[in-house]
């Protein structure tokens, strides 16, 4: 994260999966930085009822100087029963619910009271960022279109380049469209797996241990048949197609040219990420100058 701040970029997303929480290690991210955006990508909304996150990201944002964005999910079904023992309803109902008492509690507003996530709880003594940016990761037309309509932003896991010029955006156009808003300063992120290597094939080998596992989630699932990958998902294997349009890896020029691709699709955030056993630095330091120059 520090390099990543020296070299420019602009922002610094950490997951929330089975390791450390997303949101503690960002407090620690904010005590070393100054100037680089900090985001969760993403939250599962299950993990935290809407309090608890309006109450952590605030204290968070403030404890940054106003650097957090909040991005936040419905996850999966078998994570949310099984880690957290909660229940996947209406998921965009749900989201949109959970948005709306978020957006109060920050506001410092009566929460609106709804059928998941009610409470009557206030802000006391304290005044949070009312705009702090919420966004809302989504994999569905449905739910990028909900991010479209009450998000700052939508951030996407496995969405190719095609995926979100022929998806995504369309669907946070309808989105926004439908709250009388325009896409301009909506923040498409889309993580991009990348290592600028001279062994490519081995950065996909090392890449598939971790993807494959996605293919078994029925909202990934759908996402990658919609992406044209139903061949790659029945099989249960990331085919080399399938890593080259997802992944930016080879040389720097060649790693360049992929996010660009994204880029170009529509995305406006994309976002590096580590390839297991890669050199990360060496990385962050050959993509630095498409960086400053987005």
């Amino acid at each position: 994260m520090e390099r990543a701040e020296e070299l420019g970029y602009e922002s610094a997303y950490v997951t929330h999966i089975a390791g450390r929480d997303s949101l503690t290690v960002l407090a620690a991210y904010a005590a070393r930085s100054e100037r680089i955006r900090l985001g969760t990508g993403v939250i599962p909304i299950y993990n935290r009822t809407p309090v608890a996150m309006a109450q952590t990201a605030a204290t968070i944002d403030e404890w940054s100087g106003g650097r957090l964005t909040l991005g936040i999910g419905v996850s999966h079904r078998v994570t949310v029963e099984n880690w957290y023992g909660q229940e996947i309803g209406k998921p965009v109902a749900e989201m949109r619910e959970y948005v709306s008492v978020l957006r109060a509690l920050l506001a410092g507003e009566e929460p609106p009271q709804g059928g998941k996530w009610p409470t009557a709880f206030r802000f006391m003594g304290y005044e949070p960022r009312a705009d702090l940016p919420i966004y809302v990761s989504g994999l569905s037309p449905k739910m990028l279109q909900l991010a479209g309509e009450v998000a700052d932003g939508t951030v996407l896991w496995l969405c190719n380049p095609d995926y979100v010029e022929q998806v995504v955006v369309p669907a946070v156009r309808q989105g926004r469209e439908r709250a009388g808003k325009s896409l301009d300063g909506f923040d498409i992120v889309a993580a991009v797996p990348s290592a600028v290597t001279d062994a490519p094939g081995e950065a996909f080998e090392k890449m598939r241990g971790d993807l494959v596992p996605y293919f078994h989630l029925p909202f990934y699932r759908a996402m990658l048949e919609r992406s044209g990958f139903s061949a790659d998902v029945e099989a249960g294997v990331a085919s080399d197609d399938f890593m080259r349009t997802l992944m930016a890896v080879g040389s720097a020029e060649q790693a360049t040219a992929t996010v660009r691709r994204y880029l170009d699709a529509g995305a406006t955030s994309p976002c590096i990420g580590a390839v297991p056993g890669t050199d990360f630095n060496g990385t962050l330091e050959a993509l630095a100058p498409l960086a400053a120059s987005a």
